[in-house]
């Protein structure tokens, strides 16, 4: 039986993260979940990882367990708060895995915090560029790409229904939802999907984290809203890109943009019969691609 505690640090900037922590050996990994999840998805892996590997799953600001002190507003907010955290603890040395917005994360921390991880994992994760957000205000209105967080915080089709199904705990909109473009093929067990359930509902940033994908833009493209600010070149470290080949969340575009802005840094392997939550679809598909990397001598 794994051992695996939920503790607490408080941030230099006023926020609580909270975070899992699993015992286990000296190689390090640390674990960032995306958007309508928290360090509880990741249980999967913390309960069947290698026992060589420490593992830690965090909370970000506004998730799960976390404080929501200071709105979010960017994706750089949440690498920032991912500083101060490994800081905190006095974490280095490790290897990041960053989950759909999660990977986001952790390509700003690696690109802006160089000498902190030494590997990154992007797992079904956005561009490089981003992820667009399109939405309407009106039932007339044809669905369009929003440049504003307060027109995000108003939109009919994304924002405004997933927030009053948490608001409402409509558990029955949530799973039809994940059911239609996550869970596609495999769901988790009914007590942990419930499990999930209740844990999607402590998300208090909805609006603000699609306004993040919506403007982040590490590479040296313009992304129809945003210039790129080309700190993509400030990523020094190997990168694992892992793409489910059928997932419905990340199209196979922004993976592609991802590889090529990354360059002869990023290794790719596919993950067969995976949509976007690898996890459930065939953990050990995903843990054997993870593990093969985390112990890939680096060639300098």
């Amino acid at each position: 039986m794994v051992n695996v505690s939920v503790k607490s640090v408080e941030l230099s900037n006023g926020e609580t993260l909270f975070y899992r922590e699993r015992e286990g050996g000296e190689i390090k990994v640390l674990l960032v979940h995306g958007n309508m999840t928290s360090s509880k998805h990741w249980e999967l892996v913390l309960e069947n990882m290698d026992e060589k590997y420490k593992l830690y799953a965090i909370d970000l600001r506004g998730f799960g367990l976390s404080t929501y002190n200071n709105l979010i507003m960017s994706i750089k907010d949440f690498a920032d708060d991912v500083k101060l955290f490994v800081d905190a603890i006095g974490l280095n040395d490790f290897a990041l895995v960053g989950w759909s917005t999660g990977g986001a994360v952790g390509m700003q921390f690696a690109a802006d915090y160089p000498g902190y991880c030494n590997k990154l994992i992007l797992l079904a994760s956005e561009s490089t560029r981003g992820y667009p957000f399109d939405g309407k205000l009106n039932d007339a209105d044809e669905p369009r790409r929003f440049t504003l967080h307060e027109e995000i915080k108003r939109d009919l089709v994304r924002t405004i229904p997933v927030q009053a199904a948490y608001d409402t705990n409509d558990v029955a909109l949530l799973k039809l939802i994940w059911n239609a473009v996550i869970y596609t093929h495999n769901q988790p067990e009914p007590d942990l999907y419930d499990e999930y359930v209740q844990d999607m509902r402590t998300q208090r940033n909805l609006a603000e984290v699609h306004h993040c994908n919506n403007t982040f833009n590490i590479s040296h493209f313009h992304n129809g809203l945003v210039p790129g600010n080309g700190k993509v070149e400030d990523i020094h470290v190997p990168v694992l890109v892992l793409y489910g080949e059928r997932d419905m969340v990340i199209a196979r575009e922004m993976t592609n943009e991802l590889l090529a802005d990354l360059g002869d840094k990023a290794t790719y392997v596919e993950l067969k019969n995976c949509g976007h939550s690898p996890l459930v679809d065939d953990l050990p598909q995903l843990l054997e691609a993870m593990t093969k990397f985390l112990e890939r001598e680096v060639q300098v």
